[in-house]
């Protein structure tokens, strides 16, 4: 029987809509997998491996106590003998220097200001010659800037130029004692004490770590390292004065100040500039106690020899260099490299390690960041950026459209 047109109707909807729903069902199928993120690929990482040195092997002094430090580097590298405080004799007019200078500060080479000397400083000077201290002339009516009064202080290690000094600054010595307390608390130099501005006293006393504290700061403060690194001066009135530092320029000496009473012996705080590869560093040093300074001096020679061999620059990572990889599911391949190289400047057996992470990634640039690697040494970090070797690209509408299950795995 032939069909109605009701019924030729209705299949031609059928098929219409059918083949709608197929053209439909594609095109979504087409969209989809055309759009569709592409999965994250989690970097397969490679761990720095642990750097280990041998531990540094000073040749420290057989009397005494003695401590080492650096600039740039925490606390003491290591130490010999007691650890408690004792009297410093002159090596306290680094403290004087420091705290007259927190009051009148110097920039560099500058002559600061003038400072007129009076009948009271004659009188100070007369005084610390009646308790058989050094001291330097002083006559009432002279003028020196205040540089040319810290060199009369530490070159020739004057006594009354110490008080002077800081009386100057601060008015009276009770004044002056009370600001070296706070500036002591304020630096965390809890084991040292001033009871004058010489040393002269044996209540003036510090411990061989804080000496190294204070060492560095006194390297730190331009001024202050230039006037203590001055073989001599010529000073209006006092004429000539030469430093009492028998070290300075050899073994690379170029401060910081000698002390010498019969309680303390011979004391030199003192400080060299270190050649380690292509780094400088700062050594600061203290040996306290000796029967002579020629005792000292032969101990530093030894200390600041063996010392240098502890410090060494170690290669943390080259430029380029892989600590991860991508590999992706259409066949592409990067790798998370180091973006600059690193090197540390290390102590001893100072531990170096470091641990590298990466984010996971679906597509990207060349030297893009992808993460860092994070190297501790000692106490310190040094962080490296990690870039992409080589850009990952869209895999193209081919392999979308043959993989759905892959797309389909993030979506």
């Amino acid at each position: 029987m032939p069909l109605t047109r009701r019924q030729i109707f209705r299949r031609r909807r059928i098929v219409f809509f059918s083949a709608l729903a197929v053209v439909l069902t594609l095109v979504g199928y087409l969209a989809t997998t055309g759009l569709a993120p592409v999965p994250s690929e989690a970097a397969a990482l490679t761990q720095p491996a642990a750097l280990t040195q041998a531990a540094a092997q000073p040749d420290w002094p057989g009397f005494g106590s003695s401590a080492i430090g650096a600039v740039g580097f925490p606390g003491v590298l290591g130490s010999s003998g007691a650890a408690e405080s004792v009297p410093i004799a002159s090596v306290t007019k680094t403290v004087t220097a420091l705290v007259v200078l927190d009051a009148k500060p110097l920039a560099g080479g500058d002559p600061g200001p003038d400072i007129t000397f009076t009948d009271a400083d004659v009188a100070i000077y007369y005084d610390v010659i009646a308790e058989n201290g050094s001291v330097a002339p002083v006559v009432a009516g002279m003028v020196l800037t205040e540089r040319q009064a810290l060199e009369a202080m530490l070159l020739p290690s004057a006594n009354n130029y110490a008080l002077s000094l800081a009386v100057w600054a601060y008015g009276s010595l009770d004044a002056y004692l009370a600001a070296a307390k706070g500036w002591l608390a304020k630096n965390g130099l809890d084991d040292t004490v001033v009871a004058d501005t010489s040393g002269l006293s044996t209540s003036s006393r510090s411990s061989p770590a804080d000496l190294v504290e204070i060492g560095k700061l006194a390297v730190t403060d331009p001024a202050l390292a230039s006037i203590v690194s001055e073989p001599s001066a010529k000073l209006p009135v006092i004429g000539a004065v030469k430093n009492t530092n028998k070290l300075l320029g050899r073994y690379g000496v170029d401060g910081i100040k000698t002390g010498t009473t019969d309680e303390a012996g011979a004391c030199l705080l003192f400080s060299t500039d270190l050649k380690v590869g292509d780094r400088t560093v700062t050594l600061v040093g203290v040996v306290l106690g000796g029967a002579t300074h020629g005792d000292v001096n032969r101990a530093v020679a030894a200390l600041i020899t063996t010392a240098k061999a502890g410090f060494r620059e170690v290669t943390l990572t080259e430029k380029g260099r892989a600590f991860g990889s991508y590999a992706t599911a259409w066949g592409q391949e990067s790798s998370a490299v180091a973006s600059r190289a690193a090197s540390a400047l290390v102590w001893s057996d100072t531990p170096v390690s470091g641990v590298a992470t990466a984010r996971a990634l679906a597509l990207g640039t060349r030297k893009d960041t992808v993460g860092s690697v994070e190297f501790r040494v000692g106490d310190r970090t040094v962080s490296v950026p990690l870039v992409l070797d080589r850009t990952i690209s869209d895999p193209g509408p081919a392999w979308r459209f043959s993989h759905p299950g892959e797309l389909n795995a993030d979506g």
